[in-house]
């Protein structure tokens, strides 16, 4: 598997992640003194997608058009 199929197949595990949480909301809580927190979690999660997007984005091919004056 190449960089970019892994940085792909991060970016897909991290969507359904975010999809399945979405689809049904959890409140924060704190048991035993454990703390886990939605919000900040998927935060987390959407800056994964935006880092994996970017990655992806750098690697693409991508064009320069310049135009010269006469002078």
């Amino acid at each position: 598997m190449t960089d970019l199929e892994m940085l792909a197949a991060i970016r897909t595990q991290t969507l359904a992640t975010i999809s399945a949480i979405t689809a049904d909301p959890k409140p924060s809580y704190a048991i035993d003194g454990q703390t886990v927190r939605w919000a900040e979690y998927l935060a987390q999660l959407q800056a994964t997608v935006d880092w994996c997007d970017g990655r992806l984005s750098a690697d693409e091919p991508f064009e320069i058009r310049s135009q010269g004056l006469s002078g």
